[in-house]
């Protein structure tokens, strides 16, 4: 077990190092200076750095990161609700499932070389905006190295999240995607610690006794975002962790002198059993629209300038200085991230869930539910407990995913003070919890195989 944790951290740490090292198309300390100006002064820009870990602020060989493989996944799983030989693959088992995972790695590529270029146009774009000359025009060998080495960062990603999901602690890309916004939350706590010591509006009196180096607004507002973040997260590990326990009866078998059958067992059914894919492949899909804005703009047509602005403007994290309600754009984003939480949840769901495969499999082996006959009506028994309890925990888990949205309009309106980051760090912050709690929940079944012998 310990080897096994070792080889994850050893991963983490290497995707950590890659993320440092900038793609060969120009000076990287002047890249990196005007990479960082143009991700604070966006929200998208932020958001994609965050969600990459900081790879976007250095131009990383990772920057495209996980994006085309998520993609990819979202489109190999419609696809196989949509064509019946898809789903009858993925229903031969072990075998077919590996044949659909390797057809998503294959569409993988096209999507990471399609994003690289983009990703390069757009630097591009912006720096000559900007009016510098930090990035002259490439040459095409000079955007064939840059390219070459983002798709192979994107594959070379894909290849260690799987190891990571080999070892048992965890799905592997979400992992990653934990460990790159985990390194980029103390930049965001800085954030908020900043302004909570800028004392040039007068310090915090306690009573009149004596006086704190805190600023007497920030301060409330800390504590108020610090107690909510606790019953947040209390809140979130609760629905993480509730299930529906339904109990299943095997009938007693004779085979000879031996008899088989005649015990309960228990069907645990998860109320959010999507765990935080859901939420990743919100954030992803949001993704799309402003980044194809982003590549609209920077293409310098006229005829899509405003397709572009509106495109950015819809789909990009509000901050707080627009998302004063004066206007409904700034409500596109959250909205649009709710309904798209609650629609995923059920998605993946109905794939990790499938009733009519486990009402086949507990009749197959003599298994019923009190009180429900064998067959079809277990099948409808169980799709009717799974969608009630999915519609309560999409509920929940998509409130939870636009909390932050909501503290930071609330602190703007009460106070006008701007917390920037917050909502991303938010979103952040429920994945990191999510899959935190998954991976302890595995790390702790597979100690438990280890040393079951040890157990008397």
């Amino acid at each position: 077990m310990q080897k096994r944790l070792l080889i994850v951290l050893g991963i983490i740490v290497a995707y950590r190092f890659l993320s440092v090292i900038p793609v060969p198309i120009a000076d990287p300390t002047q890249l990196r200076d005007v990479l960082n100006s143009i991700v604070n002064s966006t929200d998208f820009g932020g958001f994609l750095n965050l969600l990459s870990g900081g790879a976007l602020a250095s131009f990383s060989i990772v920057l495209v990161g996980l994006t085309p493989f998520i993609t990819a996944s979202i489109i190999s799983q419609l696809l196989t609700k949509a064509i019946p030989k898809l789903e009858e693959l993925n229903k031969d088992g072990e075998s077919g499932r590996r044949k659909i995972n390797q057809w998503t790695r294959i569409v993988s590529i096209p999507l990471a070389v399609i994003q690289s270029i983009a990703f390069i146009y757009i630097l591009r774009q912006t720096v000559l905006a900007g009016n510098t000359v930090v990035l002259a025009e490439p040459t095409p060998l000079e955007w064939i190295v840059a390219v070459g080495a983002m798709t192979a960062g994107a594959i070379f990603l894909m290849w260690l999240g799987e190891l990571i999901t080999e070892q048992g602690v965890g799905n592997g890309i979400s992992l990653l995607i934990f460990a790159g916004i985990l390194s980029q939350l103390p930049s965001i706590l800085t954030s908020l610690g900043t302004p909570l010591f800028d004392t040039s509006q007068g310090a915090l009196s306690v009573f009149g006794w004596f006086e704190l180096p805190f600023n007497p607004v920030m301060f409330w507002i800390v504590l108020a975002l610090t107690l909510g973040s606790l019953a947040l997260l209390y809140l979130l590990v609760k629905i993480n962790e509730a299930q529906r326990i339904i109990t299943v009866n095997y009938a007693k078998r004779v085979q000879g002198n031996s008899n088989y059958g005649g015990v309960k067992s228990i069907l645990p059914v998860k109320l959010i059993a999507a765990g935080v894919i859901p939420v990743i492949f919100a954030v992803a899909f949001l993704s799309l629209p402003a980044f194809i804005g982003q590549v609209l703009k920077a293409t310098g047509n006229v005829d899509y300038l405003e397709l572009a602005n509106n495109l950015i403007l819809w789909f990009q994290a509000p901050n707080p200085g627009s998302f004063t309600g004066d206007t409904f754009q700034a409500f596109i984003y959250p909205t649009m991230y709710f309904l798209l939480v609650i629609l995923f949840t059920y998605f993946y769901t109905g794939i990790v869930f499938n009733s009519t495969e486990i009402s086949e499999n507990l009749q197959k082996q003599g298994g019923f539910i009190e009180g429900v006959r064998p067959g079809r009506a277990t099948e409808r028994y169980l799709s009717r407990t799974v969608n009630r309890l999915i519609l309560f925990g999409a509920l929940v888990l998509g409130f939870i995913a636009v909390t932050p949205f909501i503290a930071e309009y609330l602190a703007f309106q009460l106070t006008g003070i701007s917390l920037t980051g917050l909502a991303i760090g938010g979103t952040g912050l429920l994945i990191v919890v999510v899959v935190g709690l998954e991976a302890l929940r595995q790390i702790n079944s597979r100690a438990l195989m280890v040393t079951y012998d040890d157990y008397k």
